[in-house]
């Protein structure tokens, strides 16, 4: 059988039926997050990256690099980004399927809602209605974030939101905010998410854990702590569960190697580092911003942006009084100026993020060659629906709404301080 007509047979069964609905003529492989997590098990010691798309030139880098690379990749936007980025819910599948289309992308691609924060039971209500909906938009794989709640309301958000969610897309779930090295989480609260989860039948593909990252620029230098991340995932082998990383930006390149190789994570979150490096500013090798002795940024003459409208955003970064993590904010208002910039200094942005991506791909995360396992899982399983990667082992009868409250009470450990720790 000839490439092109696996290619033909992989996109007429690999696509969702939302990706079918929304893109009838289109010849973008947009697939569920199960596909990519699994392409990156089969190869094993390997995570592919989860591409914040803040802006354009993001997601079209990211695409562009994953295809050179034969990598499998997943694009997606926190439910926090959506606030301060012109890409939401509600548009970056769009955006996604259209660079695929232009360029001519055939490697798989997952779109990933990110985040997607409980911060209260009084939250459900709308996310009953807003999850259906951004399926409709394009989704195909989501995380369930309500580790701002305690682990019995963590646990009861995740079971009573599931039937909203697509039984054939990807699922993250987390335990433990992402708070830097305070409120580390555990083997006792990560078990007790999975195996609640399980005994609803609910498997999830990711859970993401606070192993010692932050989001933003990591200032700490401590970083992922990769043994508690491959303690936790040891205790969690029979339920089938990968790793998600979280606040990758900030983690040099041994580091994420050694999480790739150790650990189970195949999903590594990168945001902060795509959006500086699209940008035009000078990063180390693994994507955290440099700041001059003032704490400045420094922006690269001739790179990422135009050196006109980098002066125009820190004075309106001046301005707000947006400092480090916060020029995050300047992504919404700035977008139409960075899109109306002349097409050469738009590609340079684009490619400034394709080669950042292609290095962490290749070189870091271990993703080469992901895109044609991908297809070959979708082409074995005759279906854009992989089914769940483990069968119920928990007693439903263990796990009342009751007895998870009894459960959790028993769970010691410092969940750590309160605040605002949102992407």
């Amino acid at each position: 059988m000839s490439v092109n007509t696996d290619f033909e047979r992989v996109l007429k069964i690999g696509r969702p039926p939302n990706i079918g609905r929304l893109f009838p003529h289109s010849r973008a492989l947009l697939v569920s997050g199960k596909v990519i997590d699994r392409a990156l098990q089969a190869k094993g010691q390997a995570m592919t990256m989860a591409a914040n798309g803040r802006n354009f030139f993001v997601i079209r880098g990211a695409l562009m690099a994953a295809q050179r690379a034969d990598a499998a990749i997943i694009i997606e936007i926190a439910r926090s980004e959506c606030a301060y980025c012109p890409v939401n819910f509600y548009n970056i599948a769009r955006q996604v399927d259209a660079v695929c289309n232009e360029l001519g992308i055939t490697v798989p691609v997952a779109i990933h809602a990110d985040h997607y924060g409980i911060k209260s039971e009084a939250d459900l209500p709308f996310a009953k209605t807003e999850i259906p909906s951004m399926f409709d938009a394009g989704i195909t794989s989501i995380a369930i974030d309500a580790s701002h709640m305690p682990d019995d309301l963590n646990l009861l958000a995740n079971i009573e939101l599931n039937s909203y969610i697509p039984t054939w897309a990807g699922l993250e779930t987390e335990v433990g905010e992402i708070k830097g090295a305070e409120g580390l989480s555990s083997v006792e609260d990560a078990s007790f998410l999975i195996k609640g989860l399980n005994a609803y039948g609910i498997s999830a593909d990711w859970i993401a854990l606070n192993n010692g990252t932050t989001h933003g620029l990591e200032a700490s230098g401590q970083g992922i702590q990769v043994e508690l991340t491959a303690e936790i995932h040891r205790h969690l082998e029979p339920y089938k569960v990968s790793g998600a990383q979280h606040g990758t930006s900030g983690n040099n390149s041994d580091k994420l190697r050694a999480i790739a190789a150790q650990t189970h994570t195949t999903k590594a979150n990168v945001a902060t580092a795509l959006q500086m490096v699209s940008w035009g500013l000078e990063v180390n090798d693994y994507g955290n911003a440099i700041r001059d002795d003032h704490g400045n940024f420094r922006k690269v003459a001739g790179e990422g942006m135009s050196e006109e409208n980098w002066q125009k955003m820190v004075a309106y970064a001046e301005e707000k009084g947006w400092k480090g993590g916060n020029y995050k904010n300047l992504n919404l208002p700035f977008e139409r100026q960075l899109l109306a910039q002349e097409r050469g200094i738009r590609e340079r942005m684009s490619r400034r993020v394709e080669e950042f991506v292609y290095n962490m791909l290749v070189n870091v995360f271990n993703a080469l060659g992901t895109a044609s396992i991908a297809r070959e899982i979708i082409l074995a399983a005759g279906s854009y629906d992989l089914g769940p990667k483990a069968e119920r082992i928990e007693s439903p009868a263990e796990w009342t709404r009751e007895k998870i409250i009894d459960k959790a009470r028993a769970l010691a450990g410092d969940k750590g301080p309160a605040g605002h720790f949102d992407d």
